[in-house]
């Protein structure tokens, strides 16, 4: 053979150990989530560890800390895939230095210290602040349904529990008809010592899902109680105001959103649902139709789609988070943000007066409008006599309002696709709300580490 090839011998030995900074290009996203969880402070997370004496010395929480940041950078959250990772691909072998968790211990690590986990993302922020990636002029607002790490097909109406529930409960009785019929002709076949009271593996399915169905039935009739005694006390301060015996409350009404699906009698409605895997999520409409899972929201600046607030809940409606994502970027960031803008979900006339009331320029869409169809601009000084819903209509057709309405889509929505589509994370892998909302704030803190990582390669 004339052809002269590079040397490959796969079966040679280093003759020196290789240092683990050369396995990766220089300005990898690996060395950079080594970096920056050595600034991190993790002292709370240490702190768990240093009154727990007991046992074989744990893996350091710090490399814990980065395999799962870098995992969820690149889309893998399953402890599994990153137990498998550690051995075949050379960036989680760099992290890990050459450990490898078995994947109970990575689900653990993220189960008992999620809360650390989820409060990280306020570090983070601080960085990309730092690094001038926050400017906070305009800030958008919006919200993407999440799947749940459940099936909606596992769902079941309260009109449909109490169908189930009575041919459960006839179904039983008569297995357990058919059960002691069967017993005693065994027993006058072989004696009473024999075994024989073994109940059959369909009457143990029944009882398990008449007893499931129970469960989730009591569920929603108690919740649909507590919303019947919430709308009680609410008329009863009405009358009261309208009387002139008390002061108008202090607090904003309770949104819809809060509200459980009942009748005048505290009874579930008969379409009010339940989900057996996932109890805490609820379907959720989307543009592909109905999924099960949760709704997702980030206030994104625009300098460099940096989310600078985050919030999930298992609620659909939108307007409930336009308030708490708007304070939470003041609290996150020290500052109000100058101009801010959300489509028509998050319209209301509390939201607007309360976000003028912090000094912020809203821009919220009162309607749908037609693809492709401007309404006029306007001119002129701002009619004194308008109500509120048609004073941010004519601000939305003024100039300014127009020039930072357009901005909108091209600020919120690129986040949730590179999260969603870049990234893989269209279903959530923890069940339960409070597991969710901790996942959810991984995925945005991991969102702001590759933005942080790519402003610092291009400089």
């Amino acid at each position: 053979m004339s052809k002269t090839f590079r040397p490959y011998a796969p079966e040679q030995s280093e003759l020196l150990p290789p240092s683990p900074r050369e396995w990766l290009p220089a300005g990898h996203v690996a060395y950079f989530i080594l970096d920056t969880v050595a600034e991190l402070d993790l002292r709370p997370l240490l702190e768990r560890y240093e009154r727990e004496l007991r046992g074989y010395p744990p893996h350091h929480p710090r490399m814990m800390v980065g395999l799962l940041l870098y995992g969820y950078c690149v889309g893998v959250a399953s402890s599994r895939k990153i137990e498998k990772k550690t051995y075949e691909d050379i960036a989680f072998r760099v992290i890990a230095a050459g450990q490898h968790p078995d994947h109970s211990t990575v689900s653990e690590f993220r189960r008992q210290h999620l809360d650390v986990l989820a409060g990280l993302f306020v570090q983070v922020l601080a960085l990309c602040q730092k690094a001038g990636l926050v400017q906070l002029g305009h800030v958008a607002l919006d919200g993407t349904k999440l799947k749940a790490n459940a099936s909606k097909h596992k769902a079941m109406s309260y009109e449909r529990m109490q169908q189930r529930e009575k041919e459960l409960a006839e179904k039983v009785a008569a297995l357990l008809k058919a059960a002691e019929a069967a017993d005693a002709a065994e027993d006058k076949l072989y004696g009473k010592k024999k075994r024989g009271d073994e109940l059959p593996e369909e009457l143990k399915r029944a009882e398990t899902r008449l007893a499931r169905i129970r469960a989730a039935k009591a569920e929603l009739e108690a919740e649909a109680k507590a919303a019947r005694a919430a709308r009680q006390a609410e008329k009863q301060q009405a009358e009261k105001q309208q009387d002139g015996d008390d002061e108008p409350p202090s607090g904003p009404t309770p949104l819809p959103g809060h509200q459980v699906q009942s009748e005048a009698d505290g009874t579930p409605k008969p379409k009010a649902q339940r989900n057996f895997t996932d109890p805490e999520s609820r379907i959720q409409k989307t543009q592909h139709g109905f999924i099960q899972g949760f709704n997702a929201q980030a206030a994104v600046d625009e300098a460099h789609q940096i989310i600078v607030a985050q919030a999930l809940t298992n609620q659909p409606p939108d307007v409930e988070h336009f308030l708490p994502l708007l304070e939470q970027v003041v609290e996150n960031c020290g500052q109000v943000p100058q101009v801010t803008t959300a489509d028509a979900g998050y319209f209301s006339e509390e939201n607007l007066t309360r976000a003028a009331s912090m000094g912020i320029t809203a821009y919220v869409a009162v309607g749908r409008q037609k693809h492709g169809v401007q309404p006029p601009a306007v001119r002129g000084r701002m009619p004194r006599e308008l109500s509120v819903k048609d004073w941010m209509a004519r601000r939305l057709r003024t100039k300014a309002g127009r020039q930072a309405y357009a901005r909108r889509k091209a600020v919120a929505e690129p986040p949730f696709g590179q999260i969603k589509q870049a990234r893989g994370f269209r279903q959530l892998l923890l069940r339960g709300l409070k597991k969710a909302r901790g996942e959810w704030a991984l995925i945005c803190l991991t969102h702001n580490l590759l933005k942080l990582h790519r402003a610092q390669a291009t400089v």
